[in-house]
């Protein structure tokens, strides 16, 4: 799997997916990960995107197979923002449709709020509906030093997915999120209050989809709604069931809908 360097010696994996004619010059699509997962977690997108975009699926620094940060790296938004600006430099992308999914929504509507003239697009999935909800509502860090991150992420997977997910898949998921480092988790968790973004969504001007669910876990539709409005060129899609991953949980019908979506503004 491809990798970038970054100056400070953290390596970025990432994968291509590209499935369009080679006749063509397909538009970009860069699918960014929450908290604890990596690239792979967009699994369920690549089939419907790949035949149309050239898919860009990087693992965030920390996770998947990108180096690990020690426990006490100190976490910064602009620096993730950074990492993702470098890779889409180094693919010779200078635009592109940003699609993401709980934490890592923040990520991309930083990078939206900074950088407007890199971001055709921008939908995100599962975003909490504060940082002070995300904050209070997760498991106790402990775990992570106890158990591991798998243990951390097993005592709310069945909210994180919903009650629609077999059981076969809650524990998949357990033990994906659980191949993160622990090291990177507890300095993950202990600095997530930087990726707050929620004082710039003004400055987003891309035509963005909001994706929730009706019964999130971490913000209401009403919530939601309430910041979602603040984003000037925005749509909110609200889906049944309870899952806050609705992106793992409903990954076609997410994927079909962000397309639909991309199309009626290109």
């Amino acid at each position: 799997m491809p990798s970038l360097r970054m100056p400070d010696g953290c390596n970025i994996h990432f994968r291509l997916d590209d499935y369009t004619d080679p006749w063509t010059r397909p538009e970009a699509v860069v699918f960014l990960h929450g908290n604890a997962e990596s690239g792979l977690a967009w699994y369920g997108w690549v089939p419907h995107f790949a035949r149309h975009f050239k898919v860009i699926r990087p693992d965030m620094r920390g996770f998947g197979d990108s180096s690990p940060m020690p426990a006490d790296y100190n976490w910064s938004a602009t620096r993730i923002v950074d990492d993702y600006l470098a890779l889409l430099d180094h693919l010779g992308v200078a635009r592109v449709h940003v699609v993401a999914a709980k934490l890592g929504s923040l990520a991309a509507m930083r990078l939206a709020a900074q950088h407007p003239d890199r971001v055709a697009t921008l939908t995100v999935a599962g975003v909490p509906a504060s940082i002070s909800k995300l904050t209070t509502g997760g498991p106790s860090p402990d775990l992570i030093e106890k158990g591991g991150v798998e243990a951390w992420a097993k005592v709310n997977m069945a909210a994180r997915l919903g009650e629609s997910m077999p059981a076969e898949a809650v524990t998949w998921w357990t033990q994906f999120m659980g191949r993160t480092a622990s090291s990177t988790q507890i300095g993950f968790v202990r600095d997530v209050a930087v990726f707050d973004i929620f004082d710039q969504l003004e400055k987003i001007v891309a035509p963005t989809l909001v994706i929730t669910t009706e019964g999130s876990g971490i913000g209401s539709v009403a919530e939601t709604a309430a910041w979602q409005q603040r984003i000037s060129r925005s749509s909110l899609l609200v889906l049944p069931g309870k899952s806050y991953h609705v992106a793992a949980s409903s990954p076609d019908l997410c994927a079909n809908k962000t397309l639909e979506f991309i199309r009626s503004v290109a």
